[in-house]
């Protein structure tokens, strides 16, 4: 018969057991989320590129298969080309450091947030589907809603320091050179630029996704099929691009304004307008059709009104 001493020596050696494994865990989630980050960078830089309206490249004139012209658009291959022209292939990457340094911070939150919630979503158990769903949600928006905040520093230094491609400045070279211009130029605040409507987005996201998974996996999935589990999956994954889609303006608008006025070419005019709010900004985009600006990398083209035969 075990002693309660010998009890809590093996209970203690089990949690020093558990705590490796779940920090081994942590730590690879952490670095397969810093490679994600560096493999789609590229891509996330010529988007913002784009949302800014920058467009070295000359469109091409174009008929679609119902024989409509139009103008077609550099897409993402000839977009990165021409970065690599200009800055080598190592110019895909800038602004990446910061980008990294928001990961890690997101990680750190949402893994210390999620203990904290676990524990109250233990006792949901006897809710119904809906409230049980509905109390989820809000435990996400507040561990989403506090990572956002947190690194939405790193996300304005990351986007000024891509923007600069535009004028071939050198203003934000640098993590903490561009920490200290910042700071030096708007104070604290210019750390939050365009924070409203990146935790707008963030929240529509959320609850849009999970109440639209929810009632479609809930009232039009029948359990009897085989494939059920799988086809559950699939509607999460079509409703996760559906609502992403519903709520990328506000990451346009929230890019837009984290380099709007900020002494680089590409927040100034002639180049941008000086907006003086981030629904000023909306207005600007909805009035000329905008708002969707830079969310296709392929197939961009643009009506051709008159083009001379």
């Amino acid at each position: 018969m075990l002693s309660q001493g010998s009890v809590s020596t093996q209970t203690g050696d089990v949690e020093q057991d558990a705590t490796p494994a779940g920090a081994d865990v942590n730590a690879a989630l952490l670095l397969l989320g810093a490679g994600m980050t560096v493999a789609t960078h590229p891509l996330l830089y010529v988007k913002l590129l784009i949302q800014v309206g920058h467009e070295p490249l000359p469109p091409t004139v174009g008929t679609t298969m119902f024989g409509r012209r139009v103008l077609y658009l550099p897409g993402f291959f000839s977009y990165a080309r021409h970065i690599v022209k200009v800055d080598g292939k190592r110019g895909l990457f800038r602004g990446l450091s910061p980008r990294i340094a928001s990961i890690a911070i997101a990680s750190v939150i949402r893994t210390k947030a999620k203990k904290q919630t676990e524990l109250a979503s233990k006792k949901d158990d006897k809710k119904t589907p809906l409230r049980k769903v509905m109390k989820e949600t809000s435990h996400e928006m507040f561990i989403q809603c506090l990572s956002t905040i947190a690194t939405h520093p790193f996300h304005v230094m990351s986007v000024r320091c891509m923007a600069q491609f535009v004028g071939r400045e050198l203003k934000y070279s640098g993590f903490l050179r561009s920490i200290s211009m910042i700071f030096k130029e708007e104070g604290v605040a210019g750390f939050f630029v365009g924070l409203m409507p990146h935790v707008l987005g963030d929240v529509l996201f959320l609850w849009c996704f999970n109440l639209l998974a929810h009632f479609i996996n809930t009232y039009a999935v029948d359990d009897s099929l085989n494939q059920a589990s799988a086809v559950r999956t699939y509607t999460k994954f079509v409703m996760g691009f559906a609502v992403s889609i519903l709520t990328y303006p506000f990451m346009l608008v929230s890019d837009v304004m984290a380099v709007n006025n900020c002494g680089l070419t590409a927040g100034l005019p002639p180049h941008s307008p000086i907006f003086t709010s981030w629904l000023h900004c909306w207005n600007y985009f909805s009035q000329r059709g905008l708002l969707f600006r830079g969310s296709s990398f392929f197939s961009r083209r643009v009506p051709v009104t008159a083009i001379q035969d």
